[in-house]
């Protein structure tokens, strides 16, 4: 015996199953490859680390630190997060002193480095910073083309009669002719939710930190300035050139709550402890 409504009932979730299917495979094809590649962008060595505890604890006594960019590919479009000392101290093979008792040094160029990618700097879509010190903007000019995410706070900061200390604008020009997407607050680079910027106040006015959701690494925190070093996480140091202690203390707290939270990966972007732990260049984190 025949059941024509049965059979046509049966049909259509046939076809609404194959519809179902259709779309998770075109969902599943359509989702952006993401990838953290971490670029040498220079040194620091320091005679005296007083200038990162307010306490005292690191008086007197001397260290380095990693000063590293970071190139995020979301599918065909690329944020460069930072952008290190500047190519043209390569070109000292020594180093050159930034400030009496810092030495600076950088052993290969970020456009080398892009050019092992297939890249130009007229190839990055955008770029941001965490915060305007010179060893993350020291590249910056290079970047004329592209879309620059500027903190609201930390650009008016910057570009103020007296910016705070270590947070002089006049080197970096191109931000003025450049495409621009100025925020307050935390912003979704792409959209999705996959790369944002979080506002973490402190080190200076606009200071921001980054979180990268990653496919099989899962989410990965890039620290900016809020710690420099693994000891200021452990003991909630606050580094004495910092703009704003309390304001850096809360930063600290939402940053450790976010990393519980999403159960993130914490990079401390100036400890090169950390820095090693990540894939060497040119390999990446996906």
């Amino acid at each position: 015996m025949d059941f024509p409504p049965l059979r046509h009932a049966a049909h259509a979730l046939l076809s609404l199953l194959l519809l179902a299917f259709a779309t998770l495979a075109h969902g599943a094809g359509t989702a952006p490859d993401i990838r953290l590649y971490v670029l040498d962008c220079g040194h620091l060595q320091f005679r005296d680390l007083r200038m990162f505890d307010d306490s005292g604890a690191l008086d007197g006594k001397p260290g380095g630190m990693s000063a590293p960019c970071f190139l995020i590919r979301h599918g065909r479009s690329t944020l460069l997060w930072d952008t290190g000392l500047g190519d043209a101290i390569a070109g000292h093979p020594g180093g050159v002193d930034m400030a009496p008792g810092i030495r600076a040094t950088v052993r290969v160029k970020l456009v080398d480095q892009l050019k092992a990618l297939g890249l130009r700097p007229a190839d990055i879509d955008f770029v941001a910073f965490s915060h305007w010190h010179e060893d993350h903007t020291g590249n910056a000019n290079l970047f004329g083309q592209s879309t620059w995410i500027l903190q609201r706070k930390e650009l008016a900061a910057a570009t103020s009669h007296a910016p705070p200390p270590f947070e002089p604008l006049a080197p970096v020009s191109a931000w003025r002719t450049a495409r621009k997407r100025i925020v307050d607050g935390d912003a979704d680079v792409f959209g999705d939710g996959t790369v944002r910027l979080l506002l973490m106040p402190g080190h200076t006015p606009g200071h921001q930190v980054l979180e990268i959701r990653l496919p099989h690494a899962g989410a990965v925190l890039l620290s900016g300035d809020l710690y420099h070093l693994r000891e200021n996480r452990l003991h909630r140091r606050v580094p004495r050139v910092n703009t704003d202690r309390v304001a850096t203390l809360a930063s600290m707290d939402r940053f450790e709550a976010i990393a519980a939270r999403d159960h993130a990966r914490v990079v401390i972007q100036h400890d090169p402890r950390d820095i090693a732990t990540l894939p060497r260049f040119p390999d990446y984190l996906h």
